[in-house]
């Protein structure tokens, strides 16, 4: 509950790198997310190589802090593993993308999420510079870091925004 209630989006970094061990406890806390009729429609890019990262930026106006992170993981809809004609998949990719943010918090890490989808400047930008095939949509960009800032956790909970049984 802490790493819920204290996660805040960090958007400077130190210059340490991440281990790939504390990576893959993060895209394990991702694919264990829920998703509808189990399709687990996700993929994932890990990103460490910082000539990609720089190139982000270029193509998404608001990732500056990819310059400054050790890895960044592109969260990715894969059209293949759709069961369903439904759109499912963007709150399935969601679902994955927040539990990483909330290991990454758990970890020690600091992280942003940057969305890509349905913007299609960034979808087709980001797919062109990652060669993504064509049935691959990138969902989002979860940069990340061991945090170069500290922010504080605010309660953000507001009891005007729940309704019990009917809107009231």
């Amino acid at each position: 509950m802490n790493a819920i209630l204290e996660r805040k989006s960090i958007r400077k970094y130190t210059d340490k790198m991440i281990s790939k061990e504390i990576i893959e406890k993060i895209l394990k806390a991702g694919m264990s997310a829920p998703s509808a009729v189990d399709e687990q429609p996700w993929q994932f890019i890990v990103i460490d190589d910082k000539d990609t990262l720089n190139e982000i930026t270029k193509i998404h106006p608001y990732s500056q802090m990819l310059k400054e992170a050790s890895h960044a993981i592109v969260v990715c809809g894969d059209m293949r593993l759709k069961k369903v004609d439904e759109d499912f998949w963007i709150q399935d990719c969601s679902a994955a993308a927040e539990n990483m943010l909330v290991m990454a918090q758990a970890l020690g890490l600091g992280a942003v999420w940057l969305g890509v989808y349905p913007i299609e400047e960034r979808f087709e930008g980001i797919g062109k510079l990652l060669k993504l095939p064509e049935q691959i949509i990138p969902f989002c960009v979860i940069s990340l870091g061991y945090p170069g800032e500290k922010k504080n956790a605010g309660d953000r909970y507001n009891p005007e925004r729940v309704h019990w049984n009917k809107w009231q």
